[in-house]
């Protein structure tokens, strides 16, 4: 095992995990070049059918030699096509070799940071955290509706007030009806006893089948819900459900510096996870991931995707495997230790920065494993908060917070700047 140390608290990383490793970035070209190979060659291969190409080259010049030197960029001009889910069945043989990168990718969230057993779950890489969620949802209704025969009106939808608003989309576009659960100002806790009682109510208006949606990282606060709570009340209520967690921000964090956690795989209660990869990851935008076990994803087959070589289960039909190669190259430039390491200096700088506002006074909320801060709008001067680029819980509207996300490019000077201005405004 490797310890690391922040605020006195161990940190504990499994060593041994087992498809997560460091690569250096000359082992990294070539086994995407050997991916890349194992694709369609236009130029080479006679295929009448497909319905795609590379980039045009009269546009996007592909004769660039540095493209040798950037696995990246060599995989967008060679444009593959990931339509489908990897993990199980068949898959369009045309970019075979991609597809090995992204069921790589696959393995390393799922079982190694998410805790799955071996071989256990399916998953893709989606457009983003929004599509995921939807995603869930709609895998979900699809399976209370087949093997229930459940109506539209006994599915509800729940989560915490806190939730990412594609939650709202998933309701309004699955017809579901949405259930807010409120939570504690100061903790961002979910109310227990409210949810105890608003899931009542939902009971006796005929509900019977409930997708959770549970956070691991909330867009505004960064707080974590406890999926059990949800499970407990549900249970108690007799009602069937299932929980999908929400770690489009917390999960390439959370569950790395929080190795003790019940919001993975090894949580009988957890059915599916969304990350996304083009926040902490910093991959290009457009870069989510949807896991979910095993015998779940196939609820959502379109059957009448007919020439597509095997089973078109995602909600965005084409993406681009590129995105699949940028998520790839980073865990594999960083390696387990390297990316917790990373994870230790945002975190150092969090509470570095959390440190000082205590001695201001100022109010605010963290969870002590994330990097946002969350600032009380009456405790700000709002001309820091433009000079600043914080960002509020509404805008348009009286905002109660701001918030703080420490990111790479946040660095200790600017924090410490921060301060001192707001130090003299409150002075």
């Amino acid at each position: 095992m490797v310890y690391f140390y922040i605020q006195s608290v161990t940190i504990e990383l499994n060593s041994k995990m087992k498809y997560w490793k460091k690569i250096n970035f000359d082992e990294q070209r070539q086994h995407i070049a050997d991916a890349l190979s194992k694709n369609i060659d236009y130029q080479k291969i006679i295929t009448l059918g497909v319905p795609g190409s590379k980039l045009d080259s009269q546009v996007f010049y592909d004769q660039a030699s540095f493209l040798k030197e950037a696995p990246f960029l060599q995989s967008i001009v060679q444009n593959p096509n990931h339509i489908g889910c990897h993990t199980l069945g068949e898959s369009e043989p045309y970019f075979a070799g991609t597809q090995e990168i992204e069921r790589e990718v696959i393995k390393i969230l799922s079982e190694d940071i998410l805790k799955a057993t071996e071989g256990s779950c399916d998953g893709y890489i989606a457009t983003g955290g929004t599509e995921a969620n939807i995603q869930a949802c709609w895998m979900y209704r699809n399976f209370f509706m087949q093997e229930y025969g459940a109506r539209l009106d006994e599915i509800l939808l729940i989560a915490s007030e806190d939730t990412h608003y594609s939650v709202h989309k998933a309701s309004n576009l699955l017809q579901i009806d949405f259930l807010s659960i409120p939570v504690q100002m100061d903790t961002r806790e979910i109310i227990e006893a409210e949810l105890d009682r608003l899931v009542a109510q939902a009971q006796q208006s005929g509900k019977k089948y409930v997708i959770v949606i549970s956070n691991v990282g909330t867009t505004m606060f960064g707080s974590v819900d406890d999926p059990d709570s949800y499970a407990t009340v549900l249970t108690k209520y007799d009602l069937v459900f299932k929980i999908h967690m929400d770690a489009a921000f917390g999960g390439f964090i959370y569950p790395i510096v929080q190795s003790e956690n019940n919001i993975g795989f090894n949580n009988p209660h957890v059915s599916s996870v969304t990350l996304d990869a083009h926040k902490m990851l910093q991959a290009p935008y457009g870069t989510g991931v949807f896991l979910s076990r095993k015998g779940l994803i196939n609820y959502v087959l379109t059957a009448e995707a007919k020439y597509v070589n095997g089973m078109d289960i995602t909600l965005s039909g084409s993406r681009s495997g590129a995105n699949a190669i940028a998520v790839w190259m980073i865990l594999q430039t960083y390696g387990p230790h390297g990316w917790l390491e990373k994870l230790n200096t945002l975190l150092y700088r969090t509470t570095v920065c959390c440190t000082d506002l205590d001695k201001l006074g100022v109010r605010y909320y963290r969870n002590p494993q994330m990097n946002i801060i969350t600032i009380r709008a009456s405790d700000i001067p709002f001309t820091l908060v433009t000079e600043f680029g914080l960002v509020p819980d509404s805008h348009g509207n009286a905002s109660q917070w701001y918030k703080i996300v420490v990111m790479d490019h946040v660095q200790i000077d600017v924090l410490k700047q921060f301060i001192e201005r707001l130090s003299q405004q409150l002075s």
